[in-house]
C-alpha cells in the first residue's frame, strides 16, 4: 500500500487533535451536486446493507436517475448565503469549540471539522490536524446515538484513511452521549425556553431520524439510546406520558423501519383530539435539511391540512453557548490522561528537552 508523503519532525510539539465529524451535504442545491453527494453516501454498505451488485444496479439505474432532482429542489428552500445551513452551523460550532478547548488546555488541542459524505472530508480533517502536529486523535460523530449507520461509518471512513499512513496516531473514539446529563440538560432548557416564548402545545414530539427496523433486530442500539434521550428529557420537564412521544422520520425505500412514523402519526394526531404540537429532533446536532425542509415544512404541510391548528419545530442545539459546552464537556471526559491535558504540559523544561532532543536525532543521522 503507498504510504503516505508526512515525515516526522524530530523534536517538534507534540499536539492533541481533535476532529468533529457530522454527516455532510451538497457542495450545492443542484442535481448534479446532489447525485455526486447521494452516489457517495448511499453507496456506503453501513448505510445500505444490502447485495453490492444488485444494490448497484438499482442506485445507478433508477435512483440516481430520479431523486437529486427532487432532493435539490428541497435543499433550494433552505440554503443560505453561507450555504448548507448544516456545514455553516458546523463550523461555527468547531471554532467554537476550538477557542473553549483551547482556553482549557493551554492552546495544545487543535479542532478540525470534516463530513462524512461531501466536504470537507474525513480525509482532509485529519491531514490537516497531522500536519499542524496532531499525534493523538480524538475523534466525536456528532450523532448522539450511536448507529452503525452513521457512527460507525465514520469509524470506517477514519480508520481507512489511518491504513495510508507511516506513523500511526494514538486515537480515541466517541460513540455516544446520548445520556450525558448536560446534553438531557440543554436538550430540556431548550424547550422549557421555547415555551416560555411560545404557547405550549397539547403534545411534544421527539422526532427521530429512522433505521431499518430489520437493522434494529439484528442488535443496532439506536431505537433503545433514542428511547432513553426521549424518556430523560421527559422526566426532565416532568411531563406525564400522554403528553409526549417519539416518532422516526425520514424512511427510504420499502421496507419497515422503526415505527410510530413521524408523517403518518402528524397526520393522525388531530383526529385523536390532538390540534397543536411541538417537534424537537434531539438527534440532529445541527439543522439540516431534515429538520428545516422535511420536519419544518413537509410535515407542518401534513398536520395542518390534517385538520391541526397550530404545529412548532424547536431548533437542534445548533452552536447555542450551552450546546458548545455539551461538546466539550463530552470531549474533555474523553481526553484526560493525555499529556496536553496533565499540568505542566508546555512547561518551559519540556520545550528545552525537545529542543535537545533534535540535536541529538540529527548528530545520529536523522534528516531535517
Amino acid at each position: 500500500m503507498k504510504q503516505n508523503s508526512y515525515t516526522y519532525q524530530h523534536g517538534s510539539k507534540e499536539k492533541l487533535g481533535i476532529l468533529l465529524v457530522n454527516l455532510g451535504s451538497p457542495d450545492a442545491p443542484t442535481a448534479s451536486a446532489v447525485r455526486r453527494y447521494l452516489a457517495e453516501f448511499l453507496s456506503d454498505p453501513r448505510v445500505v446493507e444490502f447485495p453490492r451488485l444488485p444494490w448497484w444496479l438499482i442506485l445507478h439505474g433508477i435512483i440516481l436517475r430520479i431523486r437529486p432532482r427532487r432532493s435539490a429542489r428541497a435543499y433550494k428552500k433552505i440554503w443560505g448565503l453561507d450555504g448548507s445551513p448544516l456545514i455553516a452551523i458546523c463550523k461555527r460550532q468547531a471554532q467554537a469549540v476550538e477557542k473553549k478547548i483551547q482556553e482549557r488546555f493551554r492552546g495544545n488541542v487543535l479542532v478540525d471539522l470534516a463530513m462524512r459524505y461531501g466536504n470537507p472530508s474525513i480525509k482532509s480533517g485529519l491531514e490537516a490536524l497531522r500536519l499542524a502536529g496532531a499525534r493523538r486523535f480524538l475523534v466525536l460523530p456528532l450523532y448522539p446515538q450511536y448507529s452503525a449507520t452513521t457512527t460507525a461509518s465514520v469509524f470506517d471512513e477514519v480508520t481507512s484513511v489511518l491504513q495510508t499512513w507511516r506513523w500511526l496516531p494514538d486515537l480515541r473514539f466517541i460513540n455516544h452521549y446520548h445520556d450525558h446529563p448536560m446534553y438531557i440538560d440543554a436538550l430540556a432548557n431548550s424547550i422549557s425556553e421555547h415555551w416560555v416564548n411560545n404557547s405550549r402545545a397539547d403534545k411534544l414530539l421527539f422526532s427521530f431520524h429512522g433505521i431499518p427496523q430489520r437493522y434494529f433486530d439484528k442488535g443496532d442500539p439506536y431505537f433503545c439510546h433514542c428511547q432513553k434521550t426521549a424518556r430523560l428529557v421527559a422526566e426532565k420537564l416532568q411531563l406525564e406520558d400522554d403528553q409526549w412521544m417519539i416518532v422516526f422520520q425520514s424512511r427510504f425505500g420499502r421496507e419497515p423501519w422503526l415505527q410510530p412514523y413521524c408523517d403518518k402519526t402528524l397526520e393522525q394526531l388531530p383526529a385523536d383530539g390532538v390540534h397543536s404540537v411541538d417537534v424537537i429532533c434531539p438527534g440532529f446536532s445541527a439543522d439540516c435539511l431534515e429538520t428545516l425542509e422535511e420536519i419544518d415544512i413537509q410535515n407542518r404541510e401534513i398536520f395542518l391540512n390534517a385538520g391541526g391548528s397550530r404545529y412548532s419545530y424547536i431548533p437542534a442545539l445548533n452552536d447555542s453557548a450551552e450546546h458548545i459546552d455539551v461538546i466539550c464537556e463530552v470531549l474533555t471526559a474523553h481526553m484526560f490522561g493525555w499529556p496536553e491535558t496533565m499540568p505542566n504540559w508546555d512547561a518551559g523544561e519540556r520545550a528545552l528537552e525537545e529542543k535537545h532532543s533534535r540535536e541529538r536525532a540529527l548528530a545520529m543521522g536523522a534528516k531535517k
